[in-house]
């Protein structure tokens, strides 16, 4: 077959990146929770963009969309390709979804070219990276590397809807969740492709990178109780405001994580309750996250920002409430791949930088289950989880092709 010409792939990604965006728990803007509405629309929608690239494909028990393309021996070992399609809240239009979507275009191109390949190639659409809506880590990657914790399924949002309840209203099956994990002989590895959510490739210029290692991960939700009252009428000195700890308790999380210049520490969110002008908060909801890529130093800052954080409540003469509910280890890539990845990218005439990533992605469950590598693309100003974010055609374009020459080689390498 002819070569396509320049950035047509590119404009394909954007095209489908287009359709995705109409599919939204919140109009007006991007918000798709793992197991939502709009997360069901958007899981058919893929479903129906990897058979019209020459796939089969179902959304397995935990709300996967799993497209498989045949090798040319029938069930043979796959390459899996992926990411994620559910969203923060008021989100971008490229963070996971560039990963799936380079999936279902790459096999596209090789369905085009009439080329099967010695292994299978699956492109997974997973739901659950984010953890917005449930207490959980990576759920739907982690049931594919055969780690899930079936306790998630008895977590609940804040609407107090459990997984189980919303799994079996998006029409998953909670009882088989705990049975997808891959056989690893089934599977030659994984390949992730996603914005870098952050500033690095802009300022050198460069379209991609290859990410050498995921940062270690804690994670927690806590709770501050104190003592609700009339704003207009309880002194100062006698109130045990839960908001008021809160935002000491941030102060101290800010401080001890700026300590090592490669760890960060956030508390993002703060729920307020009674959430009223004229009423001393009593109760705030939050959430803990840190990471390193050092996991003794970020297990140690953890251990000292609970300690402060406790010392704070007793002294404010309210309750803390912690419950650090995830922890993932440093993740590096496969050495293999990556070499792969470093073949197809200076192929395409671009120096191969590596690059570690701050933020956590499914990469970090699969690597549990076979050889794992990312490629980073090229956001303007690093900006992520934002309706600003933004890539050219020419990046994704570049991305594409990065990904079906690194599929080509390793098919050479297999043959």
């Amino acid at each position: 077959m002819p070569p396509l010409p320049t950035a047509v792939l590119g404009e394909r990604l954007m095209t489908l990146a287009a359709e995705l965006n109409q599919y939204t728990d919140e109009p007006g803007r991007l918000t798709r929770l793992y197991l939502s509405p709009a997360h069901r629309a958007a899981a058919d929608a893929v479903r129906r963009m990897m058979e019209a690239a020459g796939m089969t494909a179902h959304i397995d028990a935990a709300g996967t969309v799993v497209g498989r393309y045949e090798g040319i021996e029938p069930n043979a070992p796959a390459l899996l390709i992926g990411s994620h399609i559910d969203t923060v809240v008021d989100a971008g239009s490229y963070d996971g979804m560039l990963g799936v979507l380079s999936g279902i275009i790459a096999v596209e191109e090789l369905a085009r070219r009439g080329e099967r390949l010695p292994f299978a190639i699956e492109v997974l659409a997973f739901g659950d990276e984010e953890n917005v809506r449930f207490p959980t880590n990576l759920s739907t990657s982690q049931a594919i590397a055969g780690t899930y914790d079936p306790a998630w399924l008895d977590g609940r949002d804040y609407d107090g809807v459990s997984l189980r309840e919303a799994l079996v209203a998006f029409g998953g099956d909670p009882e088989a969740v705990t049975q997808l994990g891959r056989d690893p002989a089934s599977v030659k590895g994984y390949i992730e492709f996603h914005i870098e959510q952050g500033p690095v490739l802009e300022r050198e210029n460069l379209p991609v990178g290859i990410v050498s290692a995921i940062n270690g991960i804690t994670r927690a939700r806590g709770v501050v109780t104190g003592e609700a009252g009339h704003a207009g009428t309880v002194p100062m000195a006698l109130r045990r405001d839960a908001f008021a700890a809160l935002c000491e308790m941030n102060l101290a999380v800010e401080r001890i994580g700026a300590r090592a210049p490669s760890t960060v520490a956030t508390i993002g969110m703060a729920k307020v309750s009674p959430n009223a002008s004229n009423v001393i908060p009593g109760r705030v909801d939050f959430t803990l996250d840190v990471r390193a890529p050092d996991d003794p130093v970020r297990h140690a800052i953890v251990e000292e920002m609970v300690g402060e954080m406790h010392c704070i409540a007793a002294r404010r003469n309210v309750t803390l409430d912690l419950d650090l509910y995830f922890d993932a280890p440093a993740t590096a890539m496969d050495a293999s791949l990556m070499r792969a990845l470093e073949t197809a990218i200076t192929g395409q005439g671009i120096p191969a930088r590596h690059l570690p990533s701050g933020a956590g992605h499914d990469a970090m469950a699969m690597a549990r289950l076979c050889p794992s590598a990312m490629v980073f693309v090229r956001c303007k100003g690093g900006i992520s989880h934002n309706p600003a974010e933004s890539i050219t055609v020419e990046d994704a374009d570049v991305a594409v092709r990065v990904l079906v020459d690194t599929i080509k080689a390793l098919a050479a390498r297999n043959g």
